[in-house]
């Protein structure tokens, strides 16, 4: 445990040392987004574009992480147990690309269609059925969606072949 704290500790420092844009905190054993690490990056909160909290054993997300961090472009958190969004998540403005692969979602998270500069969302490997096309298909930006390794039901696959202007893999 002791070693899972220092590691964490080093890469929040690193940030604020080195000005970086990208919060690395994956495979870091975490159970959920320290408090502290608010705090510590106070001072350069608005300068994170990129949350990396893949690999860990998060089974929800702080809705501070979404108030604190409200400049974020990317946000990585495949292989956790999330099984839904906060609220707070839909102050991502700004956000182009979510990775919640290899997660406990059982429905699609309706929040995602929600977020207008949203490009790519990734949900492989979770137990989705159904997907909301076509809200998926109003999302201005929206390229790439993959749902890969989902039970979806054959009426959720046949109409995810007819979003125009998004790559899907299913």
């Amino acid at each position: 445990m002791a070693e899972a704290v220092a590691n964490v500790a080093r890469r929040v420092n690193a940030i604020v040392e080195d000005g970086g844009d990208t919060l690395d905190l994956s495979n870091c054993k975490l159970i959920t987004f320290p408090d502290g690490v608010f705090r510590v990056l106070k001072s350069v909160s608005d300068n994170i574009r990129v949350v990396l909290l893949a690999e860990n054993e998060m089974k929800s997300i702080s809705s501070k992480l979404f108030l604190n961090f409200t400049q974020l472009r990317e946000l990585d958190l495949r292989g956790n147990i999330i099984s839904k969004l906060p609220d707070a998540f839909l102050k991502m403005e700004h956000l182009t690309s979510i990775n919640l692969a290899y997660n406990s979602f059982s429905i699609f998270p309706d929040k995602l269609t929600e977020i207008a500069t949203l490009e790519r969302i990734n949900l492989e490997g979770n137990s989705i059925t159904e997907i909301p096309v076509e809200k998926l298909s109003n999302m201005p930006a929206m390229k790439w969606l993959n749902v890969k390794s989902n039970p979806l039901d054959s009426n959720t696959q046949s109409a995810l072949q007819s979003l125009n202007n998004v790559e899907t893999e299913s």
